[in-house]
C-alpha cells in the first residue's frame, strides 16, 4: 500500500496490516520514532501520481460532448 505521510495514523496502518497489506508510508517528520519503509517501492508512486496528472490534464479529450460534427472537427 503507497500512501503519503498525510496517511501515517496507527488506525491506517492496523487497517492496512489486518488485510494482510504492506505499508510504504514514510513516518511524518514529528514522529518520535520513525518506522522503516522501502524507498525504493515509495517512488514508484510519484509514476501513479504523473499518471494520473495526465489523465486530469487530458480528460477534455476522454469526455467530448460534441453534438455536432462540425464542432467535433473544430476540436
Amino acid at each position: 500500500m503507497l500512501a503519503d505521510q498525510a496517511h501515517d495514523t496507527n488506525q491506517i496502518l492496523q487497517l492496512i496490516e489486518q488485510q494482510s497489506a504492506t505499508p510504504v508510508i514514510p513516518s511524518k517528520k514529528n514522529c518520535r520514532k520513525p518506522r522503516k519503509w522501502d524507498k525504493e517501492t515509495y517512488k514508484e508512486r510519484h509514476l501513479i501520481e504523473c499518471f494520473f496528472n495526465k489523465v486530469k490534464h487530458y480528460r477534455r479529450l476522454a469526455t467530448r460532448f460534441d453534438k455536432l460534427a462540425s464542432s467535433f472537427r473544430a476540436f
